[in-house]
């Protein structure tokens, strides 16, 4: 009888220990899934964050580079003439041009030729070839930014790709908790049931039906 009982007393604890075991189960998977949840926010989190801050200069590499398109004409020739004539109108081109023009007025006054042909013709060159110069230095300028706004799109599009990857990482192993999880607590039921029917055959055998 004393066995029996005692078959009974086990048989009751592997049951009790069976529910703990699911519920266990359950609750390891849980956590695990909202680790992995946490992680994909904070991947998110921090891919924006580099986004906003490399974005100004995204956007002025943008803004360069169709600048330098219409310089060189590729935006068709009324933004090129648009684009020569805001550098010849401009307040740096307009004093260097006074400045420059100056300084041959006054070489050939103290040489005696102001009036001459040379100088007229030095004249008429000196902004055509001040122009020219300007353009050219504004391309080199622009091709700075440029450079500056393809690095940081590339590193945007790199961030992104490694954001992606861990991104998918986490959820895979949230998949795998969640797996685990419904694995785990589907072996506890399993083991619950053949517990329930080992009470059963002790309680049977104690005499309890």
């Amino acid at each position: 009888m004393a066995g029996t009982t005692a078959a009974v007393v086990g048989a009751g604890a592997a049951l009790y220990g069976s529910r703990k075991a699911g519920k266990a189960s359950g609750k390891a998977a849980e956590a695990q899934a909202d680790a992995s949840e946490a992680g994909v926010a904070e991947q998110k989190r921090q891919f924006d964050k580099m986004v906003s801050l490399l974005s100004p200069y995204v956007k002025a590499g943008t803004g360069s580079l169709a600048q330098q398109q219409n310089i060189l004409g590729l935006g068709g020739a009324k933004n090129q003439a648009a684009a020569i004539s805001g550098i010849e109108k401009s307040p740096y081109f307009q004093s260097v041009a006074k400045q420059g023009e100056s300084a041959i007025l006054q070489n050939a006054s103290a040489t005696g030729g102001l009036r001459g042909g040379n100088t007229q013709g030095a004249l008429a060159q000196f902004r055509p070839a001040l122009l020219n110069q300007l353009v050219q230095q504004q391309y080199q300028n622009l091709g700075g930014i440029t450079a500056l706004g393809q690095n940081s799109a590339a590193q945007t599009g790199n961030a992104g790709m490694q954001s992606a990857t861990n991104i998918a990482g986490l959820l895979g192993q949230q998949g795998q908790a969640q797996a685990g999880g419904i694995i785990g607590q589907a072996q506890a039921q399993n083991q619950m049931i053949g517990n329930l029917l080992q009470l059963g055959g002790a309680a049977y055998g104690a005499g309890a039906f």
